[in-house]
């Protein structure tokens, strides 16, 4: 028999055994709810990344099946149209100062040009473009009518007459194998009369540089007939911020002073030079040196007329082949031409003085700049411009 002492000796640890086993129970229990909640937790973190990995997987094959090319060309296209239009709009623009100057009442111009502006604002660039080519049409129509006022006398009902005067001012009607066109122009002798260039400014000038009008020049030179000369960029116009009234090209005026040598060294832009007793024209600056003994140098572009023989046929520029006043220099033999073709593309001019007998003929500026000279405005008077071409007697 066990003793008592035994017995609860044995007891004693069986309380132990059961105390520890039911304590590792209860960890096991916590650990394997610590395991499942801490596999739940990775498990809904797995579906969670799986899901974005899908998502991002899905976005990268959009972005493979995207035609990156059309993509490219679409922005470039719409870049294009964009330089395009707002460049339409700035030239247009100008169109429409030139023609303020002749017509005091361009109110409903300026809401067509307001209405293209909005259009732009708004990316509409195939309506603004529309909307722009519609204002500069009715603006050429406008300066259609608006010619033969301009030109001094009622040139539509001028005479036909192909030749040029003899002496003096003459508005005619001039027949050629594209039409009949208006034309006013002055003639003179080279050996009576001295040909020369006179500019507001005495040396190079890049921006705000001086003008005067056609009517200033000759009245300080004493000329009897005059017309306006190279292109230059007019204050008013936005696309000659920086280098307002200035120009380019070769000139050399009545005292001897060269503009513009340093960029023109290589110009291929033509000259006409006067010279005592004689003028000459040549296709490139670039071909003239910078002699002195001159009485005047300008340079311009285009040569329409080269002995004989049309030298312009047109090169795209919409400026050039558009209808509007055209001013030229040119020659026969000694007699020197000055004059304004009306309603003509600049290439016109060409076929007008050679049905007119001259040899050469250079274009010079038009537009908002056209004006003659001779005992009075004969065209223009135009704006103030930086040079001129003047007739003084000798």
């Amino acid at each position: 028999m066990l003793s008592l002492t035994k017995f609860s000796k044995l007891h004693t640890k069986a309380s132990a055994l059961i105390v520890l086993t039911i304590t590792m129970i209860a960890i096991i229990a916590f650990l394997l709810l610590q395991s499942r909640m801490m596999i739940q937790g990775l498990s809904n973190e797995n579906k969670t990344l799986t899901k974005s990995l899908a998502s991002t997987s899905a976005e990268l094959t959009a972005l493979k099946n995207q035609d990156q090319v059309k993509i490219n060309q679409q922005n470039t296209k719409e870049i294009q149209n964009i330089n395009t239009t707002y460049k339409k709009a700035i030239a247009t623009y100008e169109k429409l100062l030139d023609l303020k100057l002749v017509l005091k009442n361009t109110g409903k111009y300026d809401d067509i040009l307001a209405e293209a502006l909005n259009q732009l604002s708004e990316k509409n660039y195939s309506s603004a473009d529309a909307t722009l080519t519609l204002l500069t049409s009715q603006i050429q129509t406008e300066q259609d009518k608006l010619a033969p006022p301009t030109a001094g006398s009622a040139l539509a009902n001028a005479p036909v007459n192909n030749a040029p005067p003899s002496s003096g001012y003459s508005g005619q009607r001039v027949k050629t194998e594209l039409g009949e066109f208006g034309v006013s122009i002055v003639s003179a002798d080279l050996g009576s009369t001295r040909v020369i260039v006179d500019t507001a400014s005495d040396g190079d000038c890049r921006d705000n540089c001086p003008v005067l009008s056609l009517g200033d020049y000759v009245s300080r030179n004493g000329a009897f007939a005059g017309i306006n000369g190279s292109y230059f960029c007019p204050a008013s116009y936005p696309s000659c911020a920086g280098k307002a009234n200035s120009y380019d090209t070769l000139a050399m005026n009545k005292n001897k002073t060269y503009f513009n040598s340093d960029n023109n060294v290589y110009s291929t832009v033509p000259a006409v030079i006067f010279g005592s007793g004689f003028i000459r024209f040549v296709g490139r600056s670039s071909d003239w040196g910078r002699d002195t003994s001159v009485d005047g140098v300008l340079a311009n572009q285009p040569l329409v007329l080269s002995g004989g023989n049309i030298a312009f046929g047109g090169d795209g520029d919409p400026k050039k082949g558009s209808r509007g006043s055209r001013s030229f220099v040119g020659n026969k033999g000694n007699i020197v031409y000055i004059g304004v073709v009306h309603n003509a593309t600049v290439a016109e001019v060409g076929y007008v003085l050679k049905a007119m007998g001259l040899e050469n003929g250079l274009n010079l500026d038009s537009g908002g700049s056209t004006a003659l000279w001779s005992g009075g405005y004969k065209a223009g008077p135009g704006r103030a411009i930086p040079n001129a071409i003047l007739f003084v007697r000798k």
